[in-house]
């Protein structure tokens, strides 16, 4: 999903719904979701894909924020 950012996967649940998930997984300590959401139309929202850039790019500073901080 490089729309949102580097690394970031969707996965798509097929119910009586649709659902989207996006994660990292590309950190050694562990998944990251991104963002959850029951999709209604054909199109991802903007909105959705805005949240989940914005809390890919807060994930990327707070990893470098403690990684800088452990040295």
């Amino acid at each position: 999903m490089v729309t949102v950012g580097p690394g970031v996967r969707e996965i798509r649940i097929h119910t009586g719904l649709e659902h989207r998930v996006f994660y990292v997984a590309k950190f050694t300590e562990g998944v990251y979701v991104v963002h959850a959401f029951e999709k209604r139309t054909r199109k991802t929202q903007k909105q959705d894909l805005e949240l989940a850039r914005d809390r890919f790019r807060a994930l990327v500073m707070k990893r470098r924020t403690d990684n800088s901080t452990e040295r």
